[in-house]
């Protein structure tokens, strides 16, 4: 390698850092991106809400992009009549083939459960949904929802305990993401169009302002910037701190997701042969989503 070559690579990797897992505040990590005074941070940074009416919900994202880490997030969804209501939480990339991987919470009558949305898009292609009904009231305390993402595959926690695993299946033609930086996004709306029985039930207003609260945000990350995105996972893999980034499924986990999967999965693609009729897609094939 040329000195110009190492100079670069030098400074690639010097310039993305790897966070330590430690408690975020909402005023150092997060931008306030819409909602006209409805999203609100509170206890000096500790505490966001997200609120939604009649004329608006609310939103909001991380100032940092990450590339491979831990991200985990407490929250307490809307209470009572949510139904129609959407709080999204995610992570995405901003190109035109872009790459998401998302938990959505879509609200319900009361006492209803919610149901937990699931998806991965790489280079822009979606379509891998699995969905969840929950074991406990996800409006009553806060919970712990958690995605990890390394070059081998993505996890998908609740309260420490994974519900699902996409793996990284290049080696079949399937698309992975790992390589475009994505941001974290949140946003509360309303969107009983589809949300609820399929849009037939929708969004009681007179139950609003609905919130969902926010706290203990921690991402032990590789942040990126535009230009040294692609250094990320050098860094990742050379730091004796960061476990996530070679970490997958121990027997014990593979128990636990399979007894969430047994018990409240309530839709997964992968098994969905009326919509997907001239085959299942071809990581289902190998046992991708155990």
């Amino acid at each position: 390698m040329g000195s110009v070559s190492k100079l670069y690579l030098l400074v690639s990797l010097m310039a993305c850092s790897v966070l330590l897992a430690s408690a975020g505040n909402f005023y150092r990590d997060m931008d306030i991106t819409w909602g006209d005074g409805r999203d609100k941070i509170l206890n000096n940074g500790q505490l966001l809400t997200l609120s939604l009416d009649k004329p608006s919900g609310s939103g909001f994202q991380s100032k940092n992009e990450y590339l491979f880490g831990k991200i985990d997030m407490q929250i307490k969804l809307v209470p009572g009549n949510s139904a129609s209501t959407v709080t999204a939480y995610y992570l995405s990339s901003q190109e035109p083939t872009h790459d998401e991987i998302d938990f959505e919470f879509l609200g319900n009558l009361s006492g209803d459960p919610y149901t937990l949305h699931t998806n991965v898009f790489s280079q822009g292609k979606g379509n891998r949904e699995q969905q969840f009904h929950l074991w406990f009231d996800p409006t009553a305390h806060f919970h712990t929802y958690s995605i990890l993402w390394n070059p081998q595959r993505i996890i998908f926690s609740v309260n420490g305990t994974p519900i699902r695993e996409f793996k990284n299946s290049e080696s079949i033609g399937v698309p992975f993401p790992k390589s475009q930086p994505m941001r974290i996004y949140s946003s509360l709306w309303n969107a009983d169009d589809w949300a609820t029985r399929g849009g037939l039930v929708k969004t009681d207003l007179s139950h609003a302002p609905f919130t969902a609260s926010y706290r203990n945000f921690n991402a032990n990350a590789c942040v990126a910037t535009p230009s040294t995105a692609s250094s990320c996972a050098a860094k990742s893999k050379a730091s004796g701190n960061n476990a996530w980034f070679s970490q997958e499924l121990d027997s014990t986990n593979q128990k636990r997701m399979r007894w969430v999967q047994k018990n409240y999965m309530i839709y997964n693609y992968c098994t969905d042969k009326k919509r997907f009729s001239q085959g299942i897609p071809s990581e289902c094939a190998t046992a991708n989503l155990s």
